[in-house]
């Protein structure tokens, strides 16, 4: 049986059984404690908590879901970020006992095999759940019998979603030695600070994932060999020999990559943007890897599937990836040049080239062995440590933070201070700045407003530098000897004896010297094109730019 016949086939028993059906609402969920919409339950959170139902007390829908937890185990045999639930709601109208029978007779049309089924064992709030077991007891599940199970509440309590909201106790029903169906009994609301309070009105909230249950029922080794997946995996070429895990992340991110963009999300640093961002830079990797591509047409395939906005899809998708190609193919260069791959060299591409860790650690296996996800972050931690004592020391308000896009831009203010005092002449002096992932504020000494000529000269100072990718190279030396080279820097006494002064250039080309210590690219050549929004009156004496890197 097909996937399209098996939401169907869901969606029809339980309208036959007095559901209403109700569409799947979008990933951008209204509830602004999570990111994504990962539950069927989301969008009928206010009706278990008092609200009236617009669609009566019953209803079932399919639900479009995403979850950010499992981006890092897709890849095994049924791990997913984007997947759809299938669901039947219950809002003050039907509890246990109709809940369980309704699953097993739906299963029982399948002609799907229950292997067993587990039920919550309770704990020091809770208590044991003995009415569902009673109820699998009279359709003929038992402990004796070794097809029920008591579970403990890590297995066995569902919710909420969010920091607070409607939970309960579950029982799940298990086939092919998977959980393909949750049915969980809203009977309490968490709050904030963890406690339980009894609902007034107790609800159902079942869950059953359309991609195991398609690989129950058309009796695959993995999801991924289900009709949903397999016409997707096809489309990936033979050529580009990929090992299983990559293809099936590949097939994986098609799905997210197009249900996401056609929902709203658009790339960016943040929340469902740096997502979604993470997805395409992880295929693109992969496309750039192969010298082949061939994403888009697995995009037009999901798009023509579910009828989704096919040309919004492909230009969002393409306009991100062409951005981050300009990096990768530095990076990957760099990468190749690398014997072993371990933390401080893993560091060193994602600070510099903006390689994700989950690219360093994928493009070859065996030469990352040793790279660990901890090491990692570890290393990212002490990176972000000095980037908050440079922030502190030297600048004012600094950096928001040590990420890629705030490195490139605080690398591009140590080029622009360098074309404000060559255009403007050398009186020009830092006198703070502000950097996000978004944009860089600077604060400089001069008197007058900047004509559009010297603002378009600084421009084209900065982007001449960029176009030439002149190396950024640092050196720690006394407070003296930085001071003999002409370096420049801000807030002088707040330095020690010791000083980092970073170099934009080499050779007979030295485009800048700068006492700093914060993070920094290696080479101005991946910056992109620096623009200036802004050029405006900051205090007495003090001009502020505002600028961006396109």
């Amino acid at each position: 049986m097909d996937s399209s016949e098996l939401r169907k086939k869901f969606l029809d028993f339980f309208e036959k059984h007095g559901h209403t059906i109700v569409p799947s609402s979008s990933l951008l969920p209204t509830d602004p404690s999570v990111l994504f919409t990962t539950a069927g339950m989301q969008q009928f959170k206010p009706y278990y908590l008092g609200e009236k139902s617009p669609y009566g007390n019953s209803v079932a829908s399919c639900q479009k879901c995403f979850r950010t937890s499992d981006i890092e185990e897709v890849g095994d045999e049924r791990h997913l970020t984007f997947f759809e639930m299938l669901g039947n709601f219950s809002f003050g109208g039907y509890f246990k006992e109709e809940a369980i029978k309704l699953a097993k007779e739906f299963l029982d049309e399948l002609k799907i095999e229950i292997d067993y089924v587990t039920v919550f064992q309770g704990d020091e709030n809770t208590s044991r759940d003995e009415e569902s077991a009673k109820i699998w007891g009279e359709l003929g599940f038992s402990e004796s019998k070794g097809n029920l199970r008591f579970e403990n509440k890590k297995e066995n309590f569902w919710g909420p979603t969010g920091e607070e909201g409607p939970c309960g106790p579950t029982t799940e029903i298990y086939s092919g030695g998977i959980e393909i169906w949750n049915i969980v009994f809203n009977q309490y609301y968490q709050n904030k600070d963890k406690t339980l309070k009894n609902l007034e009105v107790f609800g159902i909230d079942t869950g059953m994932g359309l991609e195991r249950l398609a690989m129950v029922t058309q009796k695959t080794e993995t999801v991924f060999e289900t009709d949903l997946f397999e016409p997707i995996i096809k489309l990936i070429p033979e050529k580009a020999n990929f090992n299983e895990r990559k293809k099936r992340i590949i097939a994986d991110h098609s799905r997210s990559i197009a249900f996401l963009i056609s929902d709203g999300v658009r790339p960016s640093n943040k929340e469902q943007g740096y997502v979604l961002r993470r997805l395409i830079r992880r295929v693109t990797a992969y496309e750039f890897s192969s010298k082949m591509d061939f994403f888009e047409k697995l995009l037009k395939k999901v798009a023509g599937e579910f009828d989704l906005k096919q040309d919004i899809i492909i230009s969002e998708f393409e306009n991100e990836k062409n951005k981050f190609l300009e990096m990768l193919e530095k990076g990957i260069l760099e990468y190749s040049k690398i014997k072993d791959i371990d933390a401080k060299s893993a560091f060193f591409l994602f600070q510099s080239f903006g390689l994700p860790f989950d690219i360093i650690k994928e493009l070859d296996l065996d030469k990352s062995e040793n790279l660990k996800q901890e090491n990692f972050e570890n290393e990212l931690k002490k990176h972000q440590e000095l980037s908050r004592t440079a922030s502190a020391g030297m600048f004012k308000g600094g950096l928001a933070d040590s990420s890629f896009q705030t490195t490139k831009l605080h690398t591009a203010a140590h080029l622009m201070l360098a074309g404000l005092r060559k255009v403007l002449g050398e009186h020009v002096a830092q006198k703070g700045s502000n950097i996000t992932a978004e944009r860089l504020r600077f604060d400089f000494s001069h008197n007058e407003k900047m004509t559009s000529g010297q603002i378009k000269d600084v421009e084209n100072f900065v982007n001449g530098i960029i176009e030439k990718d002149l190396p950024v190279s640092f050196e720690e030396m006394t407070l003296e000897r930085a001071k003999e080279l002409g370096a420049i820097g801000v807030f002088e006494s707040k330095y020690g004896e010791r000083v980092k002064v970073y170099t934009l250039g080499s050779g007979n080309e030295i485009v800048s010297r700068e006492i700093c210590g914060g993070p920094h690219v290696e080479r101005a050549g991946i910056l992109g094109h620096f623009k200036i929004q802004k050029e405006e009156s900051s205090s007495s004496g003090v001009r502020r730019i505002k600028a961006i890197l396109e």
